[in-house]
């Protein structure tokens, strides 16, 4: 199988930009209620983006290292699931992020009532998230070494 030159340096930009993306969602809106959020247009489209941003990127980085470990998966959630269960995640953790996907698609294709519930369920997610991104991390640093 030839090498997967893409990946190079990939992971590692693709981290970045996620660590900024939630950096930024919790200075600005981690806090907002419900109302805020159906009140102000201008801030439903910033916090919606910027949770698709971040769970489009953690795909990303979950379909590079399942290429880069020869490892097929069918969909968005299985991308997640097969990632977190090879770094290592509990199975509830892997099935949590797997249904992060739905929240992902729901956000990207502008499901109107469903599109609190997708930021609000990454709000409720974001220490799976932020441990996958720490295995990621770990697992980089290993292979460059």
């Amino acid at each position: 199988m030839p090498e997967f030159k893409y990946a190079k340096g990939r992971i590692g930009e693709s981290l970045q930009f996620i660590t900024e993306e939630i950096k930024e969602f919790e200075s600005e809106y981690a806090n907002k209620t419900l109302r805020e959020y159906q009140e102000d247009k201008k801030l439903q489209k910033l916090m919606d983006r910027t949770v698709e941003n971040i769970l489009t990127a953690l795909i990303e980085v979950c379909g590079t290292i399942l290429v880069q470990e020869s490892i097929d998966a069918e969909n968005y959630g299985e991308t997640l699931a097969k990632c977190s269960k090879l770094l290592g995640l509990s199975l509830k953790e892997q099935e949590h992020l797997s249904k992060l996907s739905i929240q992902r698609n729901r956000l990207a294709h502008r499901y109107l009532n469903f599109r609190w519930q997708a930021i609000k369920m990454y709000n409720d997610s974001k220490n799976i998230i932020l441990k996958l991104i720490d295995l990621t991390l770990d697992r980089e640093k290993k292979r460059t070494t």
